[in-house]
């Protein structure tokens, strides 16, 4: 059997997820709570915006493609309609990968649990979206 992936989903997907972050973080949503919780120097000097642009789109574009792949498989097997396959899959993999790491990560670096919540919460935003723009598209 092999994998089909929609692509122009993925990068969908992957633009999407940028979407969200730059309005999520923005200083009047959650950016200074952010801020205020990660303890950023807003006046510090750093490197290029751009850099960490580009590589979280990068990671974006593997995720979205990761999504996909597990999508197809999950859809494969549960054979739900291809949204919520997608849509699940987005959850378990974000329940199990990304928030169970943000806690452990959190918690052995001494980071606030609100810092913890705030960013959970945005990556399950994140991967959902992204499942429902993967979902809808199909393969």
């Amino acid at each position: 059997m092999g994998v089909e992936v929609n692509y122009l989903a993925v990068v969908l997907a992957m633009l999407s997820s940028m979407v969200v972050g730059s309005i999520w973080y923005a200083r009047p949503v959650f950016g200074n709570t952010w801020i205020k919780l990660a303890k950023i120097n807003m006046n510090k000097k750093g490197p290029s915006v751009w850099v960490p642009i580009a590589v979280t789109a990068v990671v974006s574009l593997l995720t979205a493609y990761v999504l996909a792949h597990v999508a197809f498989l999950s859809h494969e097997f549960f054979d739900n309609s291809f949204v919520q396959d997608s849509l699940s899959t987005a959850f378990w993999l974000w329940l199990g990968l990304t928030a169970a790491r943000f806690v452990t990560h959190d918690a052995f670096e001494g980071r606030p649990w609100k810092l913890t919540l705030l960013n959970c919460a945005h990556e399950l935003v994140t991967i959902l979206l992204m499942g429902l723009i993967i979902g809808l598209f199909g393969v």
